[in-house]
């Protein structure tokens, strides 16, 4: 078991969780359900108490009853909504101390995410990716921009081949190094929301939506390269084919 491991017993079976896949923890009929990344739920009778001390203070306590992780808060309004759109209720008289832990705890996040191998150079982004410049499907590595709070606000592009730059119908390098706010002041949050679940937590995400910001529609796949980055590809829907299967039982 990994030192950011925890271990609980759930349907009657020792399992370790990975601390950095546990979106949030709830208090129900008894039973502390744990949420993880990807839609999966464990349930134990392993107290929130318990947990708690096990997963330390990159997880604050909304109420007596739900833990949930610094990583998994966009924003903390009427209530905590986290990156994958769900909404928890917390106590509101605790509502300043929460936003104080949520901001330490996104401190140590960015902090983390400052010590890798990620690239420093437009040349060393363009060296890794260089089986991506002739590639016919837009590719884009980015990096999420962080606010004051610690919250994804934007992102920024590292590397992007000529294929990104005809869907985005920009110029390539005017979309490089450069914040996607700063080049479509009309930012979909939506795209937003993905990122930040791909680069805190790891997940490959589909998206299919209408792009405001280049009136187009997009099926967008995300995955995790470097720390604090994701890796994405991009289609236009209306030049994507799709073959049905008609073979006959």
């Amino acid at each position: 078991m990994k030192s950011n491991d925890i271990s609980v017993i759930s349907n009657r079976r020792h399992i370790s969780l990975p601390a950095e896949d546990i979106l949030y923890v709830q208090l129900v009929n008894r039973q502390s359900v744990i949420h993880v990344s990807g839609g999966r739920i464990y349930e134990t009778y392993t107290t929130i108490d318990e947990l708690a001390q096990m997963l330390g203070s990159g997880f604050i306590r909304a109420d007596r009853a739900t833990l949930v992780s610094t990583r998994a808060v966009h924003t903390i309004g009427k209530k905590i909504e986290l990156i994958n759109g769900e909404t928890l209720s917390f106590t509101r008289r605790r509502k300043r101390e929460l936003k104080e832990q949520l901001c330490a705890g996104r401190r140590q996040i960015i902090q983390e995410l400052t010590v890798n191998d990620t690239p420093t150079t437009r040349k060393e982004y363009r060296q890794h990716y260089a089986s991506y410049d002739g590639a016919p499907f837009a590719f884009t590595d980015i990096e999420m921009v962080f606010n004051e709070e610690r919250a994804a606000v934007d992102w920024i592009f590292r590397y992007g081949n000529e294929a990104l730059a005809k869907i985005e119908k920009t110029l390539l390098e005017q979309l490089i190094d450069r914040s996607f706010g700063s080049i479509f002041p009309n930012m979909d949050v939506k795209w937003l929301r993905v990122y930040e679940r791909t680069a805190l937590f790891g997940e490959t995400l589909e998206i299919l939506g209408h792009s405001p910001e280049i009136d187009t529609d997009l099926k967008i796949i995300s995955f995790p390269t470097f720390k604090g980055h994701c890796g994405c590809i991009l289609f236009n829907q209306a030049e994507i084919q799709t073959v049905h299967d008609r073979t006959e039982p």
